[in-house]
């Protein structure tokens, strides 16, 4: 069974910069995309960004295009999400996403196959 752990959600200014690291064990994570989901309470998750299993293709939601990057370390099976110019929209509990992608970066809601326990991310205004 695959296993995924969030790390390094938190509270932070708006304009600050937070990464969030998301460890996997339990199958073998350079052989898949991974991605990164949000939800705040009442709405449903959504999509933030996705990236290919070597690392090479990369794939982000409108709304965080440009300020987040999404990236992946296969020897330390660690995928990475730098989010920077944070805003208080971005004000969510963030899960790490295994996924069932061979080949692409474009991870649907239905392509996932475990998710991470969540960490919250916290912008205040």
């Amino acid at each position: 069974q695959v296993q995924l752990v969030e790390s390094g959600g938190g509270l932070v200014q708006a304009g600050g910069s937070l990464r969030l690291s998301c460890a996997a064990s339990g199958r073998t994570f350079s052989n898949y995309a991974m991605g990164w989901f949000r939800q705040v309470p009442g709405k449903e998750r959504e999509f933030v960004a996705a990236i290919n299993w070597s690392g090479s293709s990369t794939y982000y939601a409108d709304s965080v295009k440009g300020r987040f990057t999404i990236s992946r370390d296969n020897a330390k099976n660690t995928v990475y999400l730098q989010m920077n110019s944070l805003k208080p929209e971005d004000t969510a509990v963030y899960y790490c996403a295994d996924s069932n992608l061979r080949f692409g970066s474009r991870v649907g809601i239905n392509d996932v196959t475990d998710w991470g326990q969540g960490t919250q991310v916290t912008v205040s205004s």
